[in-house]
């Protein structure tokens, strides 16, 4: 089963219920990054707590470990990793990019995505390296960075992984574009992902289980026409919905003229998902265009560093391992309902951090999580109420305008 339903707009957002065999996700939603069947430092019983609705997880990395009949002798990826919720699956595409053509241009995600903006750590790219993939017509060939091992990956047998694994929404197989790379090639690799597309559409109605559903990417770097073209050439095919994919270009700018260019050209009666993008901000500029869904490693990688999520401090974060926290012995937020904040104050989480002792890792978690739920909450209220610019505001991004 897999149903989108629009239930209110403000300008081109809009919140609606996504449906699948596994449940509902009330839209705008977060979804959180479960790579290798596990969201780092928190149990499924942590994600429902917080009000998690979906995970995703990552066909390359599972079917490099454990592997995909493994987990489908396990009863599928629901029931190997203890989660009874809506569930998707990435198709491997970024991941062979960043190891890929990523390695060659120093892009990825841990140094930014986008060039012209630092990372965390205020690097603009890491050091370049050698590819360890190699894209052809019928497919890709890589190296496994475990053990060395040599794989292929085809728009065929990418479906038929995600088959295995039982997920309730996939991705196909396609070519990612650095931001680096120039129009000529970003136009071969979105034929090519065009061309892909077709095939794994006839693979799905092979391998795709009843109860599944396929969305299809949109590429075609931060160029107008080629992401106006891609859009349409997507819509025209038999996807349930659509995944907004590969470089948004080398700045923030950069995606948002993207997005401009992308959501109108999409039907709107179907969902929109933009991988791998989950900052507030972000998530507040994506919404206002139109986007319904949203993965990202983000609050649960700064979680394991001890950036916790908190309104009103710079970037809405709070590095609690700065000293001033060392006494500090209030919540990490007042009116947080999570288990963390409900228990715990700055100056034990900073402790826990300071020792290196694995509880930190957990509640920070626990909380940033939490926080992008009540985020998330808050955007769908506001679109139902017609004052998202309101709340946008609120949160301090009142400069914030389409085309910025």
């Amino acid at each position: 089963m897999f149903r989108f339903e629009i239930k209110a707009t403000c300008g081109s957002a809009r919140t609606g219920v996504l449906a699948t065999s596994h449940g509902e996700v009330h839209t705008p939603a977060f979804v959180a990054v479960g790579t290798l069947a596990s969201v780092k430092g928190v149990t499924p019983r942590h994600l429902k707590e917080v009000g998690t609705q979906i995970i995703i997880a990552n066909t390359y990395h599972l079917h490099l470990q454990p592997g995909e009949d493994l987990v489908e002798g396990a009863g599928g990826l629901h029931r190997f990793m203890g989660w009874d919720g809506p569930l998707m699956t990435d198709s491997g595409g970024f991941q062979i990019f960043s190891h890929g053509a990523g390695k060659e241009h120093g892009v990825g995600k841990i140094a930014s995505i986008f060039p012209e903006e630092p990372d965390r750590g205020g690097h603009l790219r890491k050091k370049p390296g050698k590819s360890l993939v190699t894209v052809d017509e019928d497919g890709v060939d890589f190296i496994s960075y475990l053990d060395g091992s040599r794989h292929r990956f085809t728009p065929e047998n990418v479906i038929e992984i995600q088959a295995k694994l039982g997920t309730d929404i996939i991705l196909p197989l396609d070519e990612c574009t650095s931001p680096l790379h120039g129009r000529e090639y970003t136009i071969s690799a979105m034929e090519r992902t065009h061309r892909w597309a077709v095939r794994a559409l006839e693979a799905f109605s092979k391998y795709g289980k009843p109860h599944q559903s396929l969305l299809g990417i949109v590429q075609g770097g931060a160029f107008e026409d080629l992401r106006k073209e891609s859009a349409e050439f997507v819509s025209q095919q038999g996807f349930s919905g659509f995944a907004i994919g590969g470089s948004l270009g080398k700045s923030k700018r950069d995606m948002h003229n993207v997005l401009d260019w992308t959501v109108p050209n999409l039907p709107q009666q179907k969902p929109r998902h933009l991988l791998g993008i989950g900052e507030v901000e972000d998530i507040f500029e994506a919404v206002k265009r139109g986007v319904d869904t949203f993965d990202c490693v983000s609050p649960t990688r700064m979680a394991r560093t001890g950036t916790l999520l908190s309104y009103g401090h710079p970037r809405h974060r709070l590095h609690i391992l700065n000293s001033r926290f060392r006494r500090d012995y209030s919540p990490v937020e007042p009116d947080c309902p999570c288990y963390t904040c409900r228990n715990f104050t700055r100056a034990y989480l900073r402790h826990l951090f300071s020792a290196r002792e694995p509880t930190a890792i957990v509640l920070a978690t626990i909380h940033n999580l939490s926080f992008m739920e009540r985020l998330m909450e808050q955007i769908r209220l506001s679109i139902a109420r017609g004052n998202l610019e309101q709340l946008m505001k609120r949160w301090g991004f009142d400069s914030l305008h389409n085309g910025t």
